[in-house]
This record gives C-alpha cells, structure tokens and sequence, in this order.
C-alpha cells in the first residue's frame, strides 16, 4: 500500500498519543487488570497494515516512554512491543486475511506474549508476579480490537491515507 506521507505520519502520531493517554487513564483498582493494552493494539494494527512503514526503533522508543508513563521497570513495554512487531512482520499477510473473529484470536494470542515479556520484566526486577491474571487484559484486547481496526480503517480513509 502507497501512503500519502504527511496525513500517514499525522494519523500515526495521533494514534499512539491517544493509545498513550487511555493506558494512563485512571480506572477503579477492582479493574485494572482488566485494562486493554491500547498502545500494543495500535503498534499491531499499524505493522500489519503498513508492515514496513513503522519501525522497530520508533516501537521501541514508543515502549520506553509507555515505561515512564506507567512507572514500570525502564524496557519492559519495549521488549514486549518489539517481540510482538517482530512477529507481525512475519504474519502481516496472513493476519490482514483473516477475518475478524481469527483477528480477534491473533491479537489475543499477540497480547498474551506481551504481558508474559512484561511478567518476565517484572520477575527479574524483584516484582511479585500477578499469576495469570495478566490474561484478562489480553482477552480485553481481543475484544477491542474490532473498535481500534475499524476506528483506524475509518479515519484513515477520512485522510486518504490508504490511497
């Protein structure tokens, strides 16, 4: 796919700016581990989509400040952003045919890798481990993902950058 620069590199900006501000937004304790990963939806839907257009440095820079955003240990979205890119690059063909439901089984399965980079993060950082609560975001995601595919498809096409 062709991308028209300016209106791509705008809606890309935006994208992770908004993913950056809802993975910050405060929520009850009871859901916070119900908290869909926002930001590693949108680097998801973006390698896929426009596989050589992001790259892995930019996906990393983007963890890291997701790191100091969260007060996390400094490169565990990072490492977990950058795994799962590295495996879209790879599957983006495949993925992009899927219908949705299959989509919907990817990205949980995508997710699931992150948060277990990210428990890994937190194990050698001395953190107590969650035990498998971390799921329950993966599964979030997987069903939020409908809303984040077509609300990027919807104003991607309202900038023409799909042209």
């Amino acid at each position: 796919m062709q991308t028209s620069s300016l209106s791509f590199y705008v809606l890309l900006v935006s994208s992770f700016l908004v993913a950056l501000l809802l993975s910050i937004y405060p929520l009850p304790m009871e859901f916070r581990w119900w908290r869909p990963e926002f930001v590693l939806m949108v680097a998801i839907y973006w390698v896929i989509v426009f596989p050589f257009s992001v790259s892995l440095v930019a996906l990393c820079v983007l963890g890291l400040f997701q790191d100091l955003l969260e007060a996390v240990p400094f490169g565990q979205h990072s490492l977990g952003i950058v795994v799962v890119a590295y495996i879209c690059l790879f599957s983006y063909q495949r993925v992009r045919n899927f219908n949705l439901a299959k989509q919907m089984i990817s990205i949980f399965v995508m997710i699931t890798i992150a948060q277990l980079t990210d428990n890994w993060v937190q194990g050698m950082a001395g953190r107590p481990l969650v035990g498998i609560s971390f799921i329950y975001a993966a599964f979030t995601s997987a069903l939020f993902w409908p809303v984040v595919r077509y609300s990027l498809d919807f104003f991607g096409h309202k900038l023409r950058v799909f042209e």
